[in-house]
This record gives C-alpha cells, sequence and structure tokens, in this order.
C-alpha cells in the first residue's frame, strides 16, 4: 500500500497528473488561438479560431452570448461553459448565433440554459462539432444554410419553453452524422410537437444517431427524425421510448428516401414515407 502511494506521488509531482481542487483545466491546446473569450456578451469580428479559457456565463433574456459577426470564425471552448441558466425560462437569448456568414465553426462547447444552445442562421459549410448541449429551452441546435454538417454532439433535456410550437433536439440543414440527443420535453400546451432530429438539406445524410427521451403532454406528438426534402439516407439510427409514444420513429420526405438499417423502439408508427427501406428493425 506505501508502496503504491509513494508511486502515484511521484506521478503527480513529475508528469502532472493530478490537478489541485477546484483546478479547472482545458482538455485541448491554446497553441491555435487567435483570441479569447473571456467574458459574455461578446462579438466575434475577425476570423479566425477564437477560444475559452475559462467558464463564462449570462443573466440577460435576450440577444445572444457569442455573436459571430465575420466568415471563417470558429469558437473553440476547450470543454468550457457557456451558461445562460440565470435568465431563467422567459428567456429569448441565443447561446452562440451567426447569421448569414460563411464557414463558421464551433466545437468542445458546454451551452445550456438558452433559448436556442447553437444557432447558425443562413450562409454555408458550416460544421458543429463535440458540442454538449442540456438545459436549453426550446433548441439546441439549429443550422441553416449549404452544405453543413452536424457531428458527434450530446444534446440532452431540451425544454421549458412557454410558448406553443415544436421543441426541437437539432433542427439542421446538414448532414447530421453520431449525435445523441435524449431529452426533448413538451411543457407548455398540450398539442406541442417534440422533434429529435429535424433534417431539411436535399439529399443529405442522417446516419449513426440515437434518439431517446422524446416526452409529449395532452395530445402532441413525437417525431424521432423528420427529413423534409428528397434524397435523404437516413441509416443506422436508433429512436427509442421507454414506453410506447404517439408519433412516428422515422418520418421520411417519401420521393428518394432511403432508410436502411435503422432501430425503432415503442413508437405508434415505426417508419412512415420510406421509399426505398430495408434491413430497419422492426420491419415497416
Amino acid at each position: 500500500m506505501h508502496t503504491i502511494r509513494y508511486l502515484l506521488v511521484t506521478a503527480c509531482a513529475l508528469g502532472g497528473l493530478c490537478l489541485l481542487p477546484g483546478t479547472a483545466r482545458a482538455a485541448q491546446s491554446y497553441d491555435n488561438c487567435t483570441g479569447f473569450i473571456d467574458s459574455v456578451p461578446a462579438t466575434i469580428s475577425t476570423a479566425g479560431v477564437w477560444c475559452l479559457r475559462k467558464n463564462v456565463s449570462t443573466a440577460n433574456t435576450s440577444g445572444n452570448a457569442i455573436t459571430i459577426s465575420a466568415n471563417n470564425v470558429t469558437i473553440d471552448c476547450n470543454d468550457f461553459k457557456i451558461g445562460g441558466l440565470a435568465a431563467g425560462n422567459a428567456s429569448q437569448a441565443n447561446g452562440i448565433y451567426s447569421s448569414s456568414r460563411q464557414n463558421v465553426t464551433v466545437r468542445h462547447c458546454n451551452v445550456r440554459g438558452f433559448l436556442r444552445g447553437i444557432s447558425l442562421n443562413g450562409g454555408a459549410g458550416h460544421l458543429v462539432e463535440d458540442n454538449r448541449l442540456d438545459n436549453n429551452l426550446r433548441t439546441g441546435i439549429s443550422v441553416s444554410g449549404d452544405n453543413n454538417r452536424v457531428r458527434r454532439n450530446a444534446v440532452y433535456d431540451t425544454s421549458g419553453y412557454g410558448g406553443s410550437g415544436a421543441m426541437t433536439g437539432i433542427l439542421a440543414a446538414a448532414d447530421i452524422i453520431d449525435n445523441t440527443v435524449a431529452g426533448v420535453v413538451a411543457t407548455a400546451t398540450a398539442t406541442d410537437t417534440v422533434w429529435g432530429i429535424y433534417a431539411s438539406a436535399p439529399g443529405s445524410e442522417i446516419r449513426g444517431n440515437q434518439v431517446r427521451g422524446l416526452a409529449l403532454t395532452g395530445s402532441g406528438f413525437a417525431f424521432g427524425i423528420v427529413v423534409t426534402r428528397s434524397g435523404f439516407t437516413v441509416a443506422g439510427n436508433r429512436i427509442s421510448a421507454t414506453t410506447m409514444t404517439k408519433g412516428l420513429g422515422i418520418d421520411g420526405a417519401g420521393a428518394d428516401t432511403f432508410c436502411t438499417g435503422n432501430t425503432v423502439v415503442n413508437f405508434t408508427t415505426a417508419y412512415h414515407s420510406c421509399e426505398y427501406s430495408f434491413g430497419n428493425l422492426p420491419a415497416p
């Protein structure tokens, strides 16, 4: 026992393997950072890689925590948090926002407590990857425009929006790959809709995602994955509910929608409007 303790102490001293209590440490490198975001609200108006090196938060109930007003901007949070919980459930604020920009990347961010966690509105070439979003009120990730990709994100517990309409984990015109959406809950009215993933870019790929924990009130309706345009491939996704849930596991767009190798559990209708469907469980 004394030998093991000695070895651990030596490793801490020589290799820096142990952290002092309360020490925050980034998981990524700062080597490529153009500059740092040390408080919010903040506006990024210069291209480059803009990094967090600590947690930041705001109680503002409108506007954006981070506004991107330039093209070719990367926000790298280094696994630190952008917090908006202090604004409460009436907040109309966004966590990270851009409008009509080109080539925005958001990675390694923990975003919580906003109306929309990440909202990249229009433009093209956006990449949203390796983020964790939780306790956002209406939408975890929203991306529109052309030629975008949303991958390897975890979107948890999207709920609390006080207005009517849909609650959505990921709402994107993009290839949507290897994400987890868990917990999208209708809280306002009895007829609210919940969407795990809502995809709108024709010809895109929706692959390897997990959707679970969609919860309704009253006469609402749940959709695990919805595609709205032609030419989609929906492959290798798992959509599940703990108990039988009123709604559609996968709702295709009909024309040239390929649904292959998916698993849907506990939805009243597993598959709808998949023009080509094979290798799915249970069978449509």
